[in-house]
């Protein structure tokens, strides 16, 4: 589970932008509760390796004999919650305000949902966990033509769209409360609509600890997998001798380049690297189906598929409660739902960072289908391999394979042509998603214990170098007490609190969508027709929608007519008791409009609903003329208008040329809709 989460643009810029050198503060309750449960945790381990490992495996064998139906249950409601959120009347909602657009073209936005698919991980249980299930799986005999078929979807399902239901709910909840609501980017925001501003208190802050507690667990654990994994190739190619020093060694360069990165701004060259791993990875799968039994790899690609889509439904929601398999379900099901759990914050931040504009039902459709494609290309290839490799006999690669080192994928690849140089492309495909992993954690985690003031800001340097300094402490503590293991014991447990947190995201996420969709069926965005209560004879229409008029028109109607107008409304409204204002300014460039303009706006604000402001702003935009008969209207390419916008956005239509009464009596119509909108909410 690895995934690239450097800034892709430019911050947007609001009215307000903090200066460039200003670094958001921390949310000093969050990091230091987290910082001392960490480092008391890695203390622990290495101070009493023995007992703590005990202590880990018997909190893991309760959490999984008490919460296990709950962590089977929750992965199957947040994939279930997903899918109706995205083929439902929500899915039409966007990420963003109702006029904003995506940022990146479908192309580039799938290649990058699609390289949050890979890491080393990956690459370990693409062979470990087909051939173990093989051999000993959790019913039935093993060995079998049926524990073949069953073995590699068991790698499809932990690795498959459950996982990333619980990726997709969390990018969907923090891009929409960040990008939709203007709430802070923070776990906390989705819980807005249950618990209003008391999330800026304690309870906020153990939302957010508990988002980072888990988090730090799930990149260490892939750190753990990622140094033993990376030991074993370099043990290979060079002779490093395998054990901890090598892999002690190992996470020192991982918290190495990760403070390089935070430090000298070389996070673009690391963003690159893990493009190119990308290529790599799917040229290594490519070399394998190509020059290995290629018809049978297709064979069993296609088979996978099948047997995945018809066993899902009964896999989802099977505790086995009547086959005592419980060591299992803590190893496979249970572990896999907890680290998916725990890095569900992570990946989230990083899909709504690239998601912003795109709706609900396209950030669904992706999110469940590029990345999992990816998984079944190179878990059948490779699992599929390695099962063929077994059942022809090959004992010391089954016995290597079942081992949590990664040594069976280096057997693997062995008996293929060129293999030292496949040996050495794996390896350093493991070792760059290992450093971005690295690298890419310790920013997530700054940024969960700071209050980031727009989407795309990130936390201090400091704090990033913190972070990867503690998760390399832990992961190297608990490898010390029981290896993989150990790691795999202590992500069930400490993605409990978080998988709770999971279930009030999306209560909130829903409630929130709920509302916002009132507003849009309710007739909030209701386009009206030059004011309702002083109607233009058609003329007089048609004269004011073909006069395409430049900028200095534009403010020059903004200034005598709208402003004053506008002023009237709130002077009003400030008389009979409402909070209201009439505000004048210049909006900065932004991704939605890049030109930026002049505006007025009417405030008012009602203090028994402080999350739903009344904003009518009208806006200098410019828009591209039409042409008829070939030519640009006026000899223009571009003419100015005066857009309305809500809180929600802009609302597409222009008020350039209306009068002063018409200008009033639409923004009336708009505030007597946001007003019924507050009754139902």
């Amino acid at each position: 589970m690895s995934v690239d989460t450097t800034p892709t643009t430019a911050p947007d810029a609001p009215d307000t932008e903090p200066a460039a050198s200003s670094k958001p503060p921390v949310k000093w309750p969050v990091f230091g509760a987290s910082l001392v449960g960490v480092v008391a945790v890695a203390l622990w381990a290495i101070a009493t390796p023995d007992a703590a490992y005990d202590t880990i495996y018997d909190w893991t064998v309760w959490v999984g004999s008490a919460f296990g139906w709950f962590y089977i249950a929750l992965g199957t409601a947040v994939l279930v919650f997903v899918l109706f959120l995205g083929i439902s009347r929500y899915g039409t909602m966007r990420l963003g305000p109702e006029h904003s657009r995506p940022e990146f073209s479908t192309f580039a936005w799938a290649s990058m949902l699609f390289a949050a698919g890979i890491g080393t991980d990956v690459m370990f249980f693409s062979v470990v966990e087909p051939v173990t299930q093989y051999v000993a799986p959790p019913v039935g005999d093993g060995g079998t033509v049926q524990a073949a078929r069953e073995a590699t979807v068991w790698t499809l399902f932990h690795y498959g769209i459950t996982g990333w239901g619980m990726y997709a709910l969390m990018g969907m909840a923090l891009g929409f409360f960040a990008y939709r609501l203007n709430l802070p980017l923070a776990v906390r925001s989705a819980l807005y609509p249950i618990f209003g501003r008391r999330i800026d208190g304690v309870l906020g802050h153990a939302v957010d600890t508990a988002a980072v507690l888990g988090t730090v667990f799930g990149v260490a654990t892939s750190l753990g997998i990622g140094v033993v994994f990376l030991n074993i190739g370099l043990n290979e190619l060079f002779g490093i001798p395998v054990g901890l020093g090598a892999q002690i060694g190992l996470a020192v360069l991982a918290i190495t380049i990760a403070a390089i990165s935070a430090t000298t701004g070389v996070d673009k060259g690391i963003r690159f690297l893990s493009q190119l791993n990308v290529l790599l990875a799917l040229g290594l799968a490519g070399w394998v189906l190509i020059t290995g039994k290629t018809e049978m790899l297709l064979e069993g690609v296609v088979m996978n598929v099948g047997d995945f889509v018809a066993s899902f439904p009964g896999l989802t929601l099977d505790t086995m409660a009547f086959d005592q398999a419980n060591e299992w379900m803590n190893l496979w099901t249970l572990f896999f739902w907890a680290w998916w759990v725990a890095w569900a914050s992570f990946v989230g931040l990083f899909l709504a960072r690239i998601s912003r504009g795109r709706t609900i039902r396209q950030f669904v459709a992706g999110t469940m289908v590029i990345p999992f494609a990816y998984i079944v290309m190179w878990v059948s290839i490779f699992g599929n391999a390695a099962l063929d490799r077994v059942r022809g006999g090959d004992e010391a690669f089954a016995e290597a394979a079942q081992n949590y080192d990664g040594r069976g994928f280096f057997m693997l690849v062995e008996d293929y042509p060129l293999a030292g140089v496949v040996i050495a492309v794996g390896t350093f495909v493991g070792l760059l998603f290992y450093v971005t992993s690295a690298d890419s954690g310790a920013l997530v985690m700054g940024n969960l214990c700071s209050r980031l003031r727009h989407v795309q800001e990130d936390c201090a340097a400091w704090l990033r170098i913190v972070w990867a300094a503690v998760t390399g402490l832990l992961t190297i503590a608990v490898l010390a007490v029981g290896g993989i293991y150990a790691l795999q014991y202590a992500t069930v447990i400490m993605g409990l609190p978080f998988a709770i947190v999971m279930i009030m995201v999306m209560w909130g996420l829903y409630r929130a969508l709920h509302r916002e969709l009132q507003r849009v069926e309710g007739g909030l965005h209701h386009r009206p027709a030059a004011g309702e209560g002083e109607r233009e004879s058609w003329r007089a229409r048609i004269a004011r929608v073909t006069n395409f008029v430049d900028v200095d028109d534009a403010e020059r109607h903004l200034d005598e007519v709208i402003a004053p107008a506008l002023a009237e409304v709130a002077a009003e409204l400030s008389a009979r008791g409402v909070d209201a204002s009439a505000v004048s300014g210049v909006a900065p460039p932004s991704e939605d409009d890049p030109h930026g303009g002049r505006f007025v706006e009417l405030r008012a604000d009602d203090p028994n609903h402080p999350d739903h402001p009344f904003r009518y702003r009208v806006q200098v935009t410019l828009s591209p003329v039409p042409a008829y008969g070939g030519r640009m209207v006026g000899g223009r390419d571009e003419y100015a208008k005066l857009d309305v916008h809500l809180d929600t956005g802009a609302q597409d239509y222009d008020v350039m040329g209306y009068r002063s009464s018409q200008v009033i009596h639409d923004c009336l119509d708009q505030y007597e809709q946001h007003l019924e909108f507050l009754r139902m909410a």
